[in-house]
């Protein structure tokens, strides 16, 4: 557990004035009182167990006194509290596993970029009135995943996002455009924002069944198709769970589709690319996302397997879809086919710096390095005795939930009912995987000595990953 902040009593001395944080204060600590365990409500669902109330830790915006400019003490005072939050920043992030960010980069040749407010308003394929932009490093990055999606230049169009939500809002909103009346599919698995896509854009949604892997079920899906038969299809195909890592079957959804008497003007395909996007074209026999297949767009999230230090992402649709969403707009004497307005200017440059120094080469090194860890920690867990499974296309590893929050908040694992999941990024080394795992095995040894058996999680992860004494 991180603990508390220490005190500058430099800083105290230097103005008794300033409201000061206690010395127990951390921005960004985990709990320190014991959370209770979930419990079960009536109809057998886990409740949520949140955290503290972000206001209890609020950090104060003071009033400089009138002589500061004189003195400095409001500056010092500052510069203390972010040094004191760099450092947690530093130990939190050696404790990081649940979730799918890339720790792993090193800017420094950008830093002389940052006194500038860079804005990517409007179409990054036309030049507005406000100058400080960075559309060509966007275009550059956009055509190097347009070259990865196998769609030509002059048939896509696409932004840079600032998250991955923004990049399944766009491509849900174009498939909603093209066909009014469609219905939108996606699986239980999906990711939260597609579903709040269907509540801000008032669409008829149908949630389809999944795999124990995760992964859609195709005959959930034929059923709900042909029930749906006289509406078009929007669907939402995930590159990718959120939890389990699972990896629709496209071609698969395709035929499927197909079959139930849907031409190709009929349905539209989003997919949702937004971790494993960017890594499935680096593995070795996955299946192909390609705008040669019947698919209307595709989005991965910048801040995830690229590791970029804010959250963004890129779009791609094709330019003959776009058309339904955009309008000009002489305010910014631009067209824009966006979701927000205002972009992040920095973002592309980021993106453009990494893709420059990593290369499709550098990219499938790490995949690999991922998938090779994933399987490190697969099997060690397995050995410990407690039930894992990890998807043939997936970093990431799903086991049995820690029975202490606790614990769980230490290592920022991320939690649905009885299974947790870590995702094993470019930066989630060997040693630190033992160190969880050493952690984990010492905790659980405590927590069942009260004579509790291993849990069964065959429901979750199915009968030949689960290790209680009823599948062993």
């Amino acid at each position: 557990m991180v603990g508390p902040l220490e005190s500058d009593h430099t800083i105290l001395a230097m103005s008794e004035k300033i409201e000061i944080l206690s010395d127990d204060f951390d921005p960004t600590a985990v709990v320190t009182e014991p959370l209770p365990s979930p419990v079960t409500n009536g109809g057998g669902e886990r409740e949520m167990v949140l955290g503290r109330n972000v206001h209890t830790t609020s950090l104060a915006v003071t009033e400089p006194e009138s002589n500061d400019e004189f003195t400095g003490d409001k500056e010092a005072y500052m510069a203390s509290v972010l040094a004191r939050y760099r450092k947690t920043l530093v130990e939190r992030t050696k404790y990081h596993l649940g979730y799918p960010y890339n720790l792993d980069f090193d800017y420094g040749a950008l830093g002389q970029l940052q006194h500038f407010s860079i804005n990517n308003l409007g179409d990054p394929f036309i030049e507005s009135n406000y100058g400080v932009h960075s559309r060509p490093f966007e275009v550059g990055v956009l055509d190097w995943f347009a070259r990865l999606w196998e769609i030509e230049r002059d048939d896509y169009w696409g932004y840079i996002t600032n998250c991955g939500t923004e990049g399944n809002l766009h491509g849900i909103l174009v498939g909603r455009e093209m066909l009014p009346d469609g219905i939108l599919y996606a699986s239980t698995e999906s990711h939260y924002s597609v579903f709040k896509a269907a509540r801000m854009y008032r669409m008829e949604c149908e949630k389809v069944d999944t795999l124990i892997s995760g992964e859609i079920d195709c005959d959930d899906l034929r059923g709900k198709l042909l029930a749906n038969k006289v509406k078009p299809a929007i669907l939402n195909v995930n590159i990718g769970t959120t939890v389990k890592g699972a990896v629709d079957d496209l071609d698969l959804v395709i035929k499927t589709l197909e079959e139930c008497g849907f031409s190709h003007d009929r349905f539209y395909i989003h997919c949702d690319g937004a971790l494993f996007g960017l890594m499935m074209p680096f593995v070795k026999r996955a299946p192909k996302v390609t705008f040669n297949k019947p698919i209307g767009s595709v989005s991965v999230s910048g801040h995830k397997f690229v590791g970029c230090p804010m959250p963004c992402g890129v779009q791609i649709t094709r330019m003959k879809h776009i058309k339904v969403l955009s309008s000009n707009v002489e305010y910014l004497a631009s067209r824009d086919a966006t979701i927000m307005g205002s972009r992040n200017g920095h973002a592309p440059l980021f993106l453009w710096y990494t893709l420059n120094r990593k290369g499709y080469k550098g990219f499938q090194k790490e995949v690999q390095k991922c998938l090779r860890n994933a399987h490190y920690l697969k099997d060690r867990l397995r050995e410990a005795g407690i039930s894992a499974m990890l998807n043939e296309l997936s970093s990431t590893v799903v086991f049995e939930r820690p029975k202490d929050e606790e614990f769980v908040r230490r290592w920022q694992l991320a939690c649905q009912g009885d299974i947790a999941h870590v995702v094993v990024m470019p930066s989630v080394t060997i040693e630190k995987l033992d160190h969880f795992l050493k952690d984990l095995v010492e905790h659980r040894s405590i927590w069942c000595k009260d004579g509790s058996q291993t849990p069964c999680l065959a429901k979750d992860v199915g009968t030949n990953n689960c290790v209680c004494p009823a599948h062993k």
